[in-house]
């Protein structure tokens, strides 16, 4: 049973977790916030995690989970892994994809120990093809979905978004994958290899600005803060700043000029439509401007939010966790490190009724939970001993 009781929910699951950096932790974490007991495998002496092990990064990754230390290249210790696979529901990597094959923990070595096991592959760019031996980065998958090429203001080049969108959103998908063949074994009793990659996530995550070329052959362009087909959609100056404003489509638009005592903008030819406000939306922004520079931000967030037009402000990250309705939704939460002490973490964003995700402990120590998980795995104190000799744990 899960030593770590962070919910109900996904209790009665076991995760082996061989994920370093952020596109596999960011999968591993769904569950482990949802109380499956998630045994970290760590390397038997330290290895570059991407950031030292008390900072922020790494906290946020590894909370709610056991971890262990094995060595996979040695015969105990892969002896050790397939034991443990065998009361695992699924086994959960990141590496490069030939390492699992000359490991020997590919999906179909780890059926022959377990049927039911399901294998989570996260990649840089799949687990075949011309660029499967790339090694996966999130901004080198940012760069080649297309992402760079629509961020940014025109002509400034290529940028990238300011946070690991490709990283996370193939963990989260890697995450989808394991919840559908986990729900699709209940009917066929077998488990299955889940596969996801960091290009594919990158470009599913572009969704309507790839779909337009994919569908029409359209090349979308950069455009700044500029929606790239719905004007008045931009980030606006006003007295104090900057705020957002997203007024697509007609009723919209009039609510928007009446909030500024500009309802001739409203007959303006040039901003009649929706087809003429995006092609003219460098004037149209800049009549804009004018009227939004003469109120503060809270003001116009607060006329537009009353006119029903969709408007908020830019706030940096200090301003994102003093906000109201952050602090309501409770997006960070406290945990208890036993070095650190009491420190915040990004909590778990999907909320459930009745078995609701908990920050339950804070990362562990590397290897700290090795004797009681092999103690489980039925191995004896004299057993273990010996594996530490042999440096095996």
């Amino acid at each position: 049973m899960p030593r770590i009781s962070a919910s109900p929910a996904l209790s009665k699951l076991r995760i082996l977790d061989l994920t370093r950096v952020r596109a596999g932790p960011s999968c591993v974490r769904q569950f482990a916030d949802f109380g499956a007991d998630v045994i970290k495998i760590e390397s038997t002496v330290p290895e570059d995690m991407g950031g030292p092990r008390e900072g922020p990064d790494f906290q946020n990754l590894h909370r709610n989970k056991r971890s262990i230390t094995l060595d996979l290249k040695s015969p105990q210790g892969k002896e050790i892994f397939m034991r443990l696979v065998k009361t695992a529901d699924v086994v959960v990597e990141n590496y490069r994809p030939d390492v699992k094959d000359r490991l020997g923990i590919d999906y179909a070595s780890l059926k022959k120990v377990n049927r039911r096991i399901i294998l989570a592959s996260i990649s840089g760019f799949g687990q075949d093809g011309p660029y499967r031996e790339r090694p996966g980065f999130d901004q080198i998958a940012q760069g080649l979905s297309g992402i760079m090429s629509v961020t940014g203001h025109p002509g400034g080049g290529p940028m990238r978004v300011g946070c690991a969108v490709a990283d996370v959103g193939a963990g989260l998908l890697a995450a989808l994958g394991v919840m559908t063949a986990l729900l699709e074994r209940e009917t066929s009793g077998e488990g299955q290899w889940v596969q996801s990659n960091l290009l594919q996530a990158a470009i599913q995550l572009l969704d309507f600005q790839a779909a337009r070329y994919a569908m029409s052959g359209e090349v979308p362009q950069q455009v700044g803060n500029d929606h790239p087909t719905s004007m008045p959609t931009s980030a606006y100056t006003t007295a104090d700043g900057h705020m957002n404003v997203a007024a697509s489509g007609t009723k919209m638009w009039q609510r928007v000029c009446e909030a500024i005592g500009r309802p001739d903008l409203f007959e303006h030819p040039d901003f009649k439509t929706a087809e003429a406000r995006a092609g003219n939306r460098t004037s149209l922004n800049a009549e804009l401007n004018q009227g939004f520079v003469k109120k503060k931000s809270a003001e116009w967030v607060a006329i537009l939010n009353a006119a029903g037009v969709p408007c908020g402000p830019i706030y940096s990250m200090d301003q994102v966790f003093a906000d109201p309705q952050v602090r309501h939704l409770q997006a960070a939460a406290e945990v208890e490190h036993r070095t650190l002490g009491r420190i915040r973490l990004i909590n778990q964003p999907v909320k459930l009724s009745r078995t609701p995700a908990k920050l339950a402990a804070a990362s562990p120590e590397r290897g700290e939970h090795t004797v009681e998980v092999l103690r489980e795995a039925g191995y004896s104190d004299s057993e273990i001993s010996g594996f530490r000799t042999t440096k095996v744990v």
